[in-house]
């Protein structure tokens, strides 16, 4: 399961790892928090119209990559918080997805090395996420009612998180990068010159590639829950 603030996130992230593990035999699904409402530049623009526009968009990269589904939990963009109605919402697609693994942005990222800062919705979705995944999913007294109606505990063995700077672990995706820049132009209204940005897509996973001596690769930071079982697709 990918665990995302807003439409395209999962692609700009490990959409790459997520593509290689599902021709692998894993299932994937993918949790957007937002809708993306606010993700434009326009004032005049409708929120409601943009918001439908991406979720279409996400489905249509969605597809490209091979998830069994997509799910928006119509989140405030720009105004996300790590609330209990949102960790109720994950902890509910969890119980009900099942997942081994969860990948989610790194909340531990504020600042990046080569400038920048990280959306506030990135960060809350990240933290969200681990808060929902542990303890709340493998507790059954953490929102009982869902247990009650049937969405039983589920324990996440790993978690892997994206956009970190203290990756430690390197995926190769040399045989599915292609595909995450092809999931990344179906999001039309967000990118306006796919070539350059598939050239930038492109280098930098040559760039995490180089880390393990293969062509290209993304790089994720691991944490382990659980492990007393063989490890799945990767």
């Amino acid at each position: 399961m990918v665990i995302a603030a807003h439409p395209d996130d999962a692609d700009f992230g490990p959409a790459a790892t997520a593509a290689r593990w599902i021709d692998d035999g894993a299932e994937g699904w993918l949790v957007c928090c937002t809708s993306g409402d606010a993700g434009g530049e326009d004032p005049d623009a409708d929120p409601l119209e943009l918001a439908a526009l991406r979720e279409t968009e996400q489905r249509d990269a969605a597809a490209i990559i091979g998830y069994a589904g997509v799910t928006f939990l119509h989140g405030p963009d720009g105004a996300l918080a790590n609330d209990l109605p949102l960790r109720e919402q994950l902890v509910r697609e969890i119980r009900t997805f099942r997942p081994d693994a969860v990948f989610a942005t790194d909340p531990d990222t504020l600042f990046y090395k080569g400038g920048g800062v990280n959306h506030t919705d990135h960060r809350a979705a990240g933290i969200a996420a681990v808060d929902a995944v542990y303890p709340a999913a493998r507790n059954p007294m953490a929102f009982p009612w869902l247990a009650k109606s049937g969405l039983a505990a589920h324990r996440v063995r790993r978690i892997y998180l994206f956009w970190s700077e203290r990756a430690d672990t390197w995926i190769d995706v040399s045989g599915t990068l292609e595909r995450k820049i092809d999931a990344l132009r179906a999001h039309a209204s967000q990118i306006h010159d796919p070539e350059g940005l598939a050239d930038r897509i492109r280098s930098w996973a040559t760039e995490e590639g180089a880390a393990i001596g293969v062509t290209a690769a993304e790089a994720l930071r691991l944490v382990v829950i659980d492990d007393d079982e063989d490890e799945g697709p990767g």
